[in-house]
């Protein structure tokens, strides 16, 4: 390999970078158009698999590493489908000319704090108002598919905005709205309802839906009930209901707080009761 660098010219040296920083440009632009995406877990589950073909393939562990050869195959096959909205978003970029920009900016803790203080108000005052409401909180795995079903907005989190939103028989109150960072990404968005079983006739469409975000995503779902003004707060797929301002204050502080979580601008569990 060295025997062949010292025959390279100036001109092919300046080929080869030139070559080497368009495709780091590429892949870089590529991992963060698909930040914002379920796409993330997804490269990290293939990520997953090449590692572990080539450890069962040093461990000479034969059957596995047959089994994992050919479960690779079939995902690479199986690729375009997948990142499917991905691609379809990165050519749009492309068309737009916006695939060269955009960046990812970090919260504080003093932003996350007010962000905070601004959603408990929402639900304070939607619940004493007998208002419906559904609140998604973007945190790792990005919302982007969501937010394309509802109608931008890009303002800034406050209380005021949130609650003439869920004004009922305005053009925004049905669907959710999705908050990004100190951002209202955007309003009367479609989400995907949970299919448990175990759920009874009077868990209704909004609390299914704050569910079914959160089984899909580790988004945490702010829900207030039109029929018994309760708040409720879904995550990873489990919803406590009947929460007072404190209580409310306290769960969305450990669950985004930006020690724990970040919360990105521009781009515990609990039991079910």
């Amino acid at each position: 390999m060295l025997t062949g660098l010292r025959f390279m010219t100036v001109r092919d040296v300046i080929i080869a970078a030139v070559d080497i920083i368009v495709m780091s440009y590429l892949i870089y632009k590529f991992l963060t158009l698909i930040r914002g995406t379920r796409a993330v877990q997804l490269l990290k589950g293939i990520l997953v698999l090449l590692i572990a073909t080539t450890v069962s393939q040093w461990l000479r562990l034969y059957t596995i590493n047959w089994l994992l050869v050919n479960l690779r195959s079939m995902v690479f096959v199986a690729l375009p489908v997948v990142f499917q909205p991905e691609l379809r978003r990165a050519l749009e970029q492309v068309g737009r000319g916006k695939f060269f920009s955009g960046q990812f900016l970090v919260l504080g803790e003093e932003e996350v704090t007010r962000v905070i203080e601004e959603l408990v108000k929402t639900a304070m005052r939607l619940s004493r108002n007998n208002i419906g409401g559904l609140i998604v909180i973007e945190r790792e795995t990005g919302l982007n598919d969501y937010i394309e079903t509802g109608i931008k907005m890009e303002a800034v989190v406050s209380a005021e905005i949130l609650q003439n939103i869920f004004v009922p028989n305005t053009p925004l109150h049905d669907g959710a709205v999705i908050v990004r960072g100190d951002r209202i990404m955007a309003a009367a968005c479609f989400l995907p309802l949970t299919d448990d079983p175990s759920l009874g006739v009077e868990v209704g469409s909004r609390h299914r839906a704050a569910l079914g975000i959160t089984e899909h995503s580790d988004a945490v779902a702010l829900v207030i009930s039109e029929e018994t003004s309760m708040v409720s707060l879904a995550n990873a797929g489990k919803l406590i209901r009947n929460l007072d301002e404190k209580t409310l204050r306290e769960m969305l502080r450990s669950l985004l707080h930006p020690k724990s979580t970040p919360m990105r601008l521009f781009h515990r569990n609990v039991e079910r009761t």
